[in-house]
This record gives structure tokens, C-alpha cells and sequence, in this order.
């Protein structure tokens, strides 16, 4: 099952051009009505689940069907998602309720540097990578004829090895 936009309790992210789901989803599936000022999903069948919008909606307002391998058939999962990690509540169809907590980050955020140790961004047009400081010269010419004798042509590789 695709997600799915509570009316009820969506906002449009108060208002703005872009809503949160929007600015997340993978597949570009989120938009917002611009009269209702409400977010859904305009092609529910291109929807991949990878629930994205579903931890990123500050309203808890989309929904989607959990996965069965941690909610089996007819339960619900809710996440609540903070700064450092996620909250899953899984509500089984007997009534019980379960939650699980998991970080999604493993360094504080901003703490990254990943250019750190990295040379200067080089002139555009210059033919070396990234990481290059100067072109590797080849051994050998490799734009050089191979002739190819009769003899060589003939031959056919068939299992594992030439005959004739």
C-alpha cells in the first residue's frame, strides 16, 4: 500500500512553497494542493514505500503499511523521529503496543568534514581527477596495428580453449 495523506492532520508544512514530504520523497510523488493547502501523493502506484515522508512529516500525517517483516498484517507503525533517532510505535491488530528506538545518526550532526584532507577543487578544464596531481604516462603505445596472421584467425575457442 502507497502512502497516504491524512487530510485531517496535514498543514502544508504552514505554508510554504515546498513541503517536508516533498523535499524528501525519491520518487518527486509529493505535491502540494495549492488551494486546499495540503500535501498527497500524486501517483500512489510509482510509490516505493521507503517511508521517507512518512519519518519526516513533523504532523504525523502520512501514512503507510508497515512493513511485515516488523508489524505483521493489519498492525500500524508510527514513527516519531528527533534530532538523534527514531521512534517506531508498532500497533499490533490484538491491540498491543510495541516501540522500538534507533539512532539514525552516528556522529553529532555538523561534526562531518568531507573535504577534509582533499586537494583544492583544479581548473575545470584540466584532464586529472580529483585525487590526481599529474596524468600517468603510459608504457606503450596503445593505439598501435596488431596484425593478425591466417593461421591465428582460424582457430575457434570452443570450451576452455582454441582449436584447429
Amino acid at each position: 500500500m502507497p502512502t497516504f495523506v491524512n487530510p485531517e492532520k496535514c498543514d502544508g508544512c504552514k505554508g510554504g512553497e515546498k513541503t517536508a514530504c516533498m523535499y524528501i520523497c525519491p520518487n518527486d510523488l509529493m505535491i502540494l494542493d495549492p488551494e486546499a493547502m495540503k500535501a498527497y501523493n500524486q501517483e500512489p502506484e510509482a510509490c516505493w514505500e521507503c517511508y521517507s515522508c512518512v519519518k519526516i512529516c513533523p504532523q504525523g500525517a502520512i501514512e503507510a503499511r508497515p512493513y511485515a517483516d516488523f508489524a505483521p498484517m493489519g498492525g500500524t507503525s508510527i514513527p516519531m523521529r528527533s534530532a538523534e533517532d527514531i521512534m517506531w510505535t508498532i500497533k499490533f491488530r490484538n491491540g498491543s503496543v510495541k516501540r522500538f528506538k534507533f539512532p539514525i545518526r552516528t556522529t553529532p550532526e555538523g561534526s562531518i568534514k568531507p573535504f577534509e584532507g582533499k586537494p583544492e577543487p583544479g581548473d575545470l578544464e584540466s584532464e586529472l581527477l580529483f585525487t590526481e596531481t599529474e596524468l600517468v604516462t603510459p608504457k606503450e603505445v596503445l593505439n598501435k596495428k596488431i596484425e593478425v596472421s591466417d593461421a591465428d584467425a582460424s582457430r575457434v575457442w570452443k570450451e576452455g580453449e582454441f582449436e584447429g
